[in-house]
């Protein structure tokens, strides 16, 4: 195999590799919009203002359907929306749990608490198909993770590049699903139950539009103004931007880690470098000197 076969098949292994994760959408389906992230590159950190937000809009718009496996306690952790310790025991006290078996051996319910999960919507996945035309609505804590989209060539191989990796595939197709509901376009059918979005593959969704401009009411400033819009837009990459942090919490984490060690790898590359000549200077030497061995160079 020459060279250029074999960087043929470089290629199309990572490809292979990078679109394994991806949604593959029908074709028409255009790619949704890159969007800016403040958890996006090398030294990217979470907005805690914005995953705040975007629990709002989970809480009061997708937890309805939509089940969120965390546990309350893990909203106070670092690296998260980071409410008070206070503001997670509040909030999941305003929850029901079910609990037990009591002494008399029945399960009854209590107040959740910052250890509890929070609960699902539907008591079974039965119930949840049931009263969503018979199909369950998929939990979210990871659904940054396990959707996205192909970028196409070279994009894919940019994509696996460390300091160049794109990794908001997911956040992108979210925050494009919930924006990309309109009218279908002349001489498309919509069946019975079905709705029309642009950027989903098919075009046709059985979820309803969820969102709409007012429909959550944000925290106001000291203006009584909320310092973001209240709108379709800032909902979806809110939440879009929460969801991500559900599938990686330690996102912030791992990236310090990383540069951590680039660092060191650096400085102990160097090292080993300069110990390399340092020893191969030795033995330089030591062979030039040796009895029986002519020295380097012309002789005349």
């Amino acid at each position: 195999m020459n060279t250029r076969h074999a960087l043929l098949a470089a290629a199309l292994a990572v490809g292979t590799l990078a679109g394994a994760a991806t949604v593959q959408a029908a074709e028409g389906t255009p790619n949704p919009p890159r969007q800016s992230w403040t958890f996006a590159g090398v030294f990217g950190t979470f907005d805690r203002a914005q995953l705040q937000r975007g629990f709002k809009v989970y809480r009061e718009v997708c937890q309805a359907c939509h089940q969120l496996k965390i546990p309350f306690r893990t909203l106070a952790q670092n690296g998260g929306p980071q409410f008070s310790v206070a503001q997670v025991t509040a909030l999941a006290a305003e929850y029901k749990v079910q609990d037990g078996p009591n002494d008399a051996g029945e399960m009854f319910e209590r107040p959740g608490r910052p250890a509890d999960f929070i609960p699902p919507p539907f008591p079974n996945e039965n119930a949840a198909a049931a009263a969503n035309g018979g199909k369950a609505p998929p939990p979210l804590q990871v659904i940054a993770k396990a959707r996205g989209f192909e970028r196409g060539f070279p994009w894919f191989i940019v994509d696996v590049i460390p300091f160049l990796q794109y990794q908001e595939h997911g956040p992108d197709y979210i925050h494009a699903l919930l924006t990309g509901y309109e009218e279908p376009p002349a001489g498309f059918t919509v069946p019975p139950g079905g709705h029309y979005n642009k950027y989903f593959p098919g075009h046709v969704i059985a979820m309803p539009n969820p969102l709409s401009d007012g429909q959550v009411e944000y925290p106001k400033g000291p203006d009584g103004r909320s310092p973001v819009p209240e709108t379709v837009e800032q909902y979806s990459k809110d939440l879009a931007a929460f969801l991500m942090w559900t599938a990686e919490p330690a996102l912030e984490q791992r990236k310090r880690m990383g540069f951590m060690v680039i660092i060191f790898l650096a400085v102990f590359s160097y090292l080993m470098y300069y110990v390399k000549k340092k020893v191969w200077a030795q033995v330089g030497g030591e062979a030039e000197g040796a009895p029986g061995t002519a020295p380097l160079g012309p002789t005349g």
